[in-house]
């Protein structure tokens, strides 16, 4: 069987303070809050969804803003940093208004590209790279212009455990085609033109530890639901003990565990966000399936109230 994905559907990360990761990633990122739902496994916590200006695939990533959450480490076993693109021309616009809000940031070098990277108020790790191909998001906010705001994921970087397992995972599982090796990691590249840039270190990386800031898993495209099918009986033949399918809600999904100790969904494009909301009012109402709505009001009331807001106070 062989399949091909066309790269990153979401990535799913944990957080604490539902407020402050609102603000981090509609008000200083920009990003459009295109769904604002629950775990549907722990219904005391927000699902927040963060993308493009409909939550296409290969934009999305998502929190679950656990205020409880103990604090993550960062390490193998996770995507150690999440990478978005951005149009050509303004990484100097993204370092200075992420200068305004006195984030620090770093530069470095992969592949003949320059990425500036930060952290978000959790520490997860985030970088930022101009790239030509893809899209430009439709979503302006804040003042970030259409044309410099950011498109969605450009890809990511893998840290494993057992690197010889996850790039065998990447090529022949996944289809992704090696690219080449450079300053100490691997590249792989998917078929669409987000989310299809994956760097995997050459060395292993020590385990980390699930938490606040650290990423749950990745999640990468199935074009439909019989490609889904398509997938799991791929990963059921290559021992990964894939779950059963699950639904949720936007998209179907099913998760293993590779190699070197990522968790990896596969999630179907379709239905997407627009199943329960209409096009312009993404993100406005807490959206429940249908089997918790008997208890929205308990719901609501147990969860801390978010907006969308402009963010006013600025340092230099």
């Amino acid at each position: 069987m062989s399949l091909q994905t066309a790269g990153i559907h979401h990535i799913t990360a944990f957080a604490r303070d539902p407020r402050a990761n609102v603000d981090f990633y509609a008000g200083v990122l920009g990003l459009r809050l295109v769904k604002k739902t629950i775990n549907f496994d722990a219904p005391e916590v927000y699902h927040l969804y963060f993308g493009d200006q409909a939550g296409n695939p290969g934009t999305i990533i998502t929190f679950f803003p656990w205020p409880s959450s103990r604090k993550g480490r960062v390490g193998g076993g996770q995507v150690g940093v999440t990478t978005y693109v951005v149009p050509p021309g303004t990484l100097g616009f993204w370092e200075n208004r992420l200068h305004g809000f006195r984030i620090s940031t770093m530069k470095q070098t992969r592949f003949a590209e320059e990425y500036l990277q930060f952290s978000d108020n959790e520490g997860l790790r985030l970088e930022l790279v101009e790239r030509e191909e893809g899209p430009n998001s439709e979503w302006s906010f804040d003042g970030i212009p259409r044309e410099k705001a950011i498109k969605g994921f450009g890809g990511a970087i893998l840290f494993s455990t057992n690197a010889a397992e996850t790039r065998k995972a990447l090529e022949h599982t996944l289809g992704l085609k090696k690219v080449g090796e450079d300053t100490g990691y691997t590249r792989y590249q998917a078929t669409g033109q987000l989310g299809n840039i994956i760097d995997v270190p050459l060395s292993d990386v020590a385990m980390g530890a699930g938490g606040a800031g650290t990423v749950h898993h990745i999640a990468w495209r199935a074009h439909d639901f019989a490609e889904h099918a398509d997938w799991r009986a791929l990963a059921d033949q290559q021992g990964y003990q894939p779950t059963s399918v699950i639904d949720r809600q936007y998209f179907n999904a099913i998760y293993f565990r590779e190699g070197g100790g990522i968790l990896f969904e596969i999630a179907t494009d379709p239905p997407g966000f627009t199943r329960d909301e209409a096009p312009e009012a993404l993100g406005e109402q807490l959206m429940l399936p249908e089997w918790f709505e008997p208890y929205r009001s308990q719901i609501e009331a147990n969860l801390v109230p978010i907006q969308v807001r402009a963010l006013e106070e600025r340092q230099g």
